[in-house]
């Protein structure tokens, strides 16, 4: 599974005809199965949508829990996860028990984001938003666009009126009613190409940053009123990006173990070296982080790779998997545990031990 990523591209590029894949990581991966050449045409405003005709089908919840899944995200003390045929699953006892959520769509399901620990939203293929009031146990769809061809492929929300969701194609839509409508502002990024927009976050006395495919990262500083292009620290694709504990911090990465650490919200890049097995170098695609609750920093992609830092992305410790199954999202586990989320569904890992002195000399 090691070359996980790369088939995946190659195999949908070859299935749909695409001049490119929708991206290379398993968490965008699975969205080009849906996908075909043709132009996009993007409406102006984005409408909310009337409830689906479909729901998610009902099967046994250890079946979910152990398959495709790629995004996992906490909603106060409950975890929720979303992934294959519209499946979502939550669990109160930090990922021991699950319980399929009420969802009405069987589409594949990329992201989700909770504001609080009762009002989140997931989205998905055919450019599909849905939300939830009461904790993830039910969901309605706000919005679905199947005309588009154009999977979303993140969501962020600074509170329950203003948020923005991201995708392939370079599609950008803004809600500031809760998600009652949505706007299409795409054309406020210089994306004449189109890039995917793998990521949105929100940086520390920063602002809005997007890293998407090609290298290119969008920044705003004013809520996403406006958007300004971002010198990239390299020219392959990003599929992640991650705020850090300090002030205007964060990680960015992608493809090959590629990993870079900006401390003034991307004004200027440090490159950071992940320990490889032995002399080989890290070589496996990075697709998702998450910062813990007790401060630490944690990377999950390909080969089941898991990398944690402890000095806020300055230094990594990295294990793989038993099983070598790609990773697309990670939060905390328990009793001291790593959750994540992937091919093979959820998994509870033990975190690396910090790195040693000699490590961490031969990563750099």
């Amino acid at each position: 599974m090691t070359e996980f990523f790369s088939k995946a591209a190659s195999a949908a590029m070859s299935r749909h005809g695409l001049a490119r894949p929708v991206c290379a990581t398993m968490h965008c991966l699975t969205l080009a199965t849906a996908l075909w050449t043709g132009g996009l045409s993007l409406p102006a405003l984005a409408s909310a949508a009337e409830p689906a005709a479909v729901v998610a089908i009902e099967v046994p919840v250890a079946k979910i829990a152990s398959t495709l899944l790629l995004d996992v995200a906490s909603a106060g003390s409950r975890l929720i996860a979303v992934g294959q045929r519209g499946h979502i699953i939550y669990s109160d006892d930090q990922g021991q028990t699950w319980v399929q959520a009420k969802v009405p769509t069987r589409a594949l399901l990329t992201a989700v984001f909770f504001v609080d620990a009762m009002h989140g939203w997931a989205v998905g293929h055919d450019a599909q938003i849905l939300a939830s009031t009461d904790g993830g146990a039910t969901w309605t769809l706000q919005f679905e666009d199947p005309e588009r061809e154009s999977p979303l492929i993140d969501v962020w929300f600074e509170n329950l009126e203003h948020g923005i969701a991201s995708g392939a194609y370079g599609t950008l839509l803004e809600t500031t009613d809760g998600g009652k409508s949505w706007e299409d502002i795409g054309d406020l990024l210089d994306n004449e190409d189109g890039v995917h927009l793998n990521s949105i976050i929100q940086v520390k006395d920063g602002g809005l940053l997007i890293a998407g495919e090609m290298g290119l990262i969008f920044r705003s500083f004013d809520n996403g009123q406006s958007w300004e292009t971002v010198e990239p620290p390299y020219e392959g694709s990003l599929f992640g990006a991650l705020p850090l504990n300090q002030s205007r911090s964060l990680l960015v990465f992608g493809l090959r173990g590629s990993l870079f650490r900006s401390t003034d919200f991307g004004d200027s890049w440090q490159q950071i070296t992940l320990p490889g097995s032995g002399s080989e170098p890290f070589n496996f695609g990075l697709a998702g982080a998450s910062a813990l609750p007790d401060g630490s920093i944690v990377l999950v992609g390909n080969g089941g790779s898991v990398a944690v830092s402890h000095d806020d992305g300055l230094s990594f410790s990295v294990v793989n998997a038993p099983d070598r199954q790609p990773i697309s999202s990670v939060v905390a586990g328990p009793d001291g545990q790593l959750l994540t989320v992937g091919q093979g569904g959820v998994q509870l890992i033990q975190p690396p031990l910090p790195a040693t002195a000699e490590q961490m000399e031969s990563a750099q």
